[in-house]
């Protein structure tokens, strides 16, 4: 497996070489006040694409974490409560033994028309 994601991602740097080669032209950018910013075409592309990863990226990692609080509190929670359920369980009361019936004692019920 470590192979097939180390050869993913020499494939997908590859690619991005290539597209960079292919693609290295100025693009310009018109600022305020008549400024123009000349940007190659590659750079632009990996800070549109960062721009876009980063609000994402920081969501997911709140949503994570939020949820490992969230799991921490209801173990913590079932810890105390089975702690809670051991301390006030008392174990069952042996039924004596004069109170069992004897197997003899035990009526049978006999179907109609057998004697």
């Amino acid at each position: 497996m470590q192979f097939l994601k180390t050869l993913f991602w020499f494939l997908l740097a590859l690619i991005v070489a290539v597209f960079s080669i292919g693609n290295w032209t100025t693009v310009p950018i018109r600022l305020w006040a008549g400024l123009i910013a000349e940007v190659n075409l590659p750079l632009l592309l990996v800070l549109t694409f960062l721009a876009g990863l980063f609000p994402v990226l920081l969501y997911h990692h709140a949503v994570k974490w939020r949820l490992g609080q969230k799991l921490s509190t209801a173990e913590r929670a079932i810890t105390d409560l089975r702690g809670a359920v051991a301390a006030h369980a008392q174990p069952a009361a042996e039924p004596p033994e004069a109170m069992t019936i004897p197997p003899a004692a035990v009526p049978t019920a006999v179907p109609p028309g057998v004697a």
